[in-house]
């Protein structure tokens, strides 16, 4: 732990309930983020906050020199899926071509590890479930076509250059810290929707979808706990620095649709849920559940918060002090 650990998005959802747990493991952390998507509330005390763009690498150089990094975290990217869609160029601009921006910074200045905050994504639509890391990659969306993209690039620079990687490709991210929660904006995901909507926040949530092949016609997810993925990517460092790289999958192992998540919230909060169905989204799979065994034996990973009940009342718990978001 003696070199510090740089967390680009570390004001974001995931990014900074992971610093938080960095900072309370003892590590040195660095956060660099522009602020467009993460809220300057969001970064832990103390922890020293590098304002500016992941693309720009002479920017990058300095705080990779000036902060003494010797690992980096990278959460920056863009990530609504139906955005997307109609933003290709934008989103590989931001998750592909600012990431080898990033590397190009690493590689200068001898910084040769890296954890990279990939998705399920780049499956698509499973042959078999639970999808395991074999499992062929043919993403539905530009979104996972990104992220596919820069884990292709990093396995070619180990090849050519001995960068040491650990890309983790997680499920759906839910759930709160004590301190720190989720707060898009737009927000585009089902339980701080379905929470506002329980609070009265948001008039109605919309059900994308009612007539896939699942038991309820709704798509079903594999959620992940929030704290576990920060566990997660410290155990990816950990496994950097036995010269462990490779890709790993990060979920429950289990299966909620959309409307039990709906049913679960209600029965959470004690409100009702407004909802209306609506069309499909492009890009969305029926059915994305994880098989995370091979995180369990090679990282030592297994989540502690593997209940959705226990995820959204951690989320419900972080909705109730930010009823708004940061900006309250």
């Amino acid at each position: 732990m003696g070199q510090t650990v740089l967390v680009t998005g570390g004001a974001g959802y995931i990014g900074s309930v992971t610093v938080e747990k960095l900072a309370e493991a003892g590590w040195k952390v660095v956060v660099v983020d522009d602020l467009s998507q993460g809220h300057r509330d969001a970064i832990v005390p103390g922890v020293p906050l590098e304002p500016g763009d992941v693309g720009d690498q002479a920017f990058l150089r300095g705080v990779l020199s000036k902060h003494r990094v010797g690992s980096v975290i990278h959460f920056a990217a863009k990530s609504v899926v139906p955005e997307s869609q109609s933003r290709p160029g934008e989103y590989y601009r931001t998750n592909v071509v600012a990431g080898c921006a990033l590397l190009d910074a690493m590689a200068e200045t001898g910084v040769g590890e890296i954890v990279f905050s990939s998705s399920a994504g780049v499956y698509g639509e499973p042959e078999s479930v639970p999808i395991s890391e074999s499992h062929g990659t043919r993403p539905l969306s530009v979104y996972g076509d990104t992220k596919l993209a820069f884990e292709r690039i990093l396995e070619w620079r180990s090849g050519a250059v001995g960068l040491k990687y650990v890309s983790l490709r997680y499920f759906n991210a839910a759930g709160a810290s004590a301190r720190f929660g989720e707060d898009h904006s737009p927000e585009t995901h089902l339980i701080p929707n379905a929470l506002r909507a329980a609070q009265g926040v948001l008039s109605e949530i919309t059900v994308y979808g009612d007539d896939y092949e699942t038991p309820d016609g709704t798509c079903i997810r594999d959620y992940v706990d929030v704290r576990d993925l920060a566990d997660a990517h410290i155990a990816a460092l950990d496994a950097l620095s036995r010269g462990r790289s490779g890709v790993f999958n990060l979920g429950s192992g289990d299966g909620w649709s959309v409307l039990n998540v709906i049913n679960e919230v209600t029965r959470i909060t004690g409100r009702s849920v407004p909802c209306a169905v609506g069309p499909r989204r492009a890009g969305d799979p029926a059915r994305l559940v994880a098989s995370s065994s091979l995180a369990e034996r090679e990282l030592a990973w297994k989540p502690r918060h593997r209940e959705l009940s226990d995820m959204i009342e951690s989320a419900w718990a972080w909705a109730r002090r930010f009823p708004h978001g940061y900006s309250a």
